[in-house]
């Protein structure tokens, strides 16, 4: 595993673990040789994560939308930044450069790009692994929800279990690292 793609808020939350486990992940993978890919800012979880990598002597890209450069903004201390049209272009580029992905607690945005790398390994256009971190609990209800729909049948049993869950960081990680694809998705008739 060379890169891991990183979704978080682009705020802190009101937790201070939820600030604690997005530096000690960008501090484990850049401990570990692995290239953080991650949104491109500097503001909230996203900066904590990418500096808490860098601090610590990773490697760290940052893919962001032309219209979300502005100083307040943009990392402007990236070894590289690569800045795109727009968001549709951003989640296309970090998930060709990422081997897996972890969701840190966030918002809409971060639902929306762990939820469509979700649905694109459901449809089978990839085979990589990618885990929310659960934070004090932040997932649960999220996870609670994802049964409930299973048992409305709404998802089959296998897509459901491509989610990884921990709120550890270390133990995301290392189910990321020892994930092995499935041979095919199956779809219900």
């Amino acid at each position: 595993m060379k890169r891991i793609a990183v979704y978080c808020g682009s705020n802190k939350g009101v937790r201070p673990e939820y600030l604690a486990a997005a530096e000690q992940l960008g501090a484990l993978l850049a401990r570990e040789k692995i290239e953080l890919v991650y949104g491109g800012g500097m503001v909230g979880l996203m900066g904590a994560v990418a500096d808490a990598a860098l601090k610590n002597g990773g490697h760290v890209i940052g893919v962001i939308p032309e219209k979300l450069v502005i100083k307040e903004v943009i990392h402007e201390h990236l070894p590289d930044q690569r800045i795109v049209k727009d968001m549709h272009e951003r989640k296309a580029l970090m998930a060709e450069l990422s081997d897996g992905f972890i969701a840190l607690p966030g918002g809409y945005g971060t639902f929306e790009e762990f939820f469509e790398v979700l649905a694109w390994s459901q449809l089978g256009w990839h085979q990589k692994p990618f885990g929310l971190l659960d934070i004090a609990g932040f997932y649960r209800p999220l996870l609670a929800f994802l049964d409930h729909t299973e048992q409305e049948g709404f998802i089959r049993p296998q897509h459901r279990q491509l989610v990884l869950v921990e709120n550890n960081v270390e133990k995301i990680l290392e189910r990321l690292k020892n994930f092995q694809p499935a041979r095919e998705v199956k779809w219900a008739k």
